[in-house]
This record gives C-alpha cells, sequence and structure tokens, in this order.
C-alpha cells in the first residue's frame, strides 16, 4: 500500500473515532438526561445517529484505500479528553452544564475535521468533499447545541 493511501486512512480512522467518541459521548448524555428533558433526548439521539452515518461512510472510504478500519474511540490526545468530560458531566449535572458539555465536545469535533482537512494526506477530491460535508453538518448541530444552551441560559436568567 502507498504511503499516500496510509496517510489518508490514518485521516479517515481519526475522524472515525472522533465519530465514535461522539456517539458515545451523545449516548451518555440521553441515559444520564432527567426523563423531563424528552428534547434534549431527541437531540442528543439524532446527534448520535448523525455520527453513526459519517462512521458508516467513512469506514466505506477506509475499505475502498485497502485499509483497517479503526474501532473503538480514540484514547489519547485532547479531543478525546474534551468527550470524557462530556461524559463526566452528566452525573448529577443541570441541563445547562450538560449543554455547555456537548457545545465543547462539539468544539473539538469541529477541530478534527479542520485538522483533517488540513492535514499533509493527499485527499482525492470526493473525499475532501465528503470530509467537507461532514464538517458542514457538524457545524450546524454545534449551532443546534449552541442555541439550546443559550436559549436554557437565557430563561433561567429571568
Amino acid at each position: 500500500m502507498s504511503t499516500t493511501n496510509e496517510n489518508l486512512i490514518e485521516v479517515l480512522n481519526d475522524l472515525i473515532q472522533i465519530n465514535n467518541d461522539r456517539i458515545e459521548g451523545y449516548e451518555k448524555a440521553i441515559k444520564e438526561t432527567d426523563d423531563i428533558d424528552v428534547d434534549l433526548q431527541g437531540l442528543f439521539q439524532k446527534m448520535a445517529n448523525e455520527s453513526r452515518g459519517y462512521v458508516s461512510e467513512l469506514t466505506s472510504q477506509v475499505s475502498a484505500l485497502g485499509g483497517e478500519v479503526a474501532t473503538g474511540t480514540t484514547n489519547s490526545g485532547k479531543i478525546y479528553r474534551v468527550w470524557m468530560d462530556v461524559k463526566a458531566t452528566f452525573t448529577g449535572h443541570s441541563r445547562q452544564a450538560a449543554l455547555e458539555s456537548c457545545e465543547g465536545g462539539e468544539d473539538a469535533a469541529q477541530e478534527a475535521y479542520e485538522d483533517a482537512l488540513a492535514s499533509d494526506a493527499e485527499i482525492p477530491a470526493d473525499v475532501r468533499q465528503l470530509i467537507t460535508d461532514q464538517k458542514a453538518s457538524l457545524k450546524t448541530s454545534h449551532d443546534l447545541i449552541k442555541k439550546y444552551r443559550d436559549a436554557h441560559q437565557a430563561v433561567n436568567s429571568l
């Protein structure tokens, strides 16, 4: 396998792992969110499902390149720690704290996608488009989480 493919596979596997982190973070959030926060549970489920779709798309690309698909979550670096913080936050914390943690996790996901697009790997146009589209969709999710957080903050400051 060429070095070009190996570099690209590594970039794609990093994105698979951050999406796995995101799925795990939101699944924890769903379990820890109070039953009265049905809106948040629905939102968190949507976010987890979104990342499941991304993992599937990225997995297809890695397989097409002849690479071994990363499984599990990241176990090093800042992005992993952000999602671990998200998971830790839910135990006995407020809706506001949960939303703030999720926003931090979404920031980390954006950073991972920016790093992927800025990497030295040779990324074919179709794969670059896939990464760009996923990043844009994740940005929309980030903004939605932020909107929930801001709305909750506004209501509680009345």
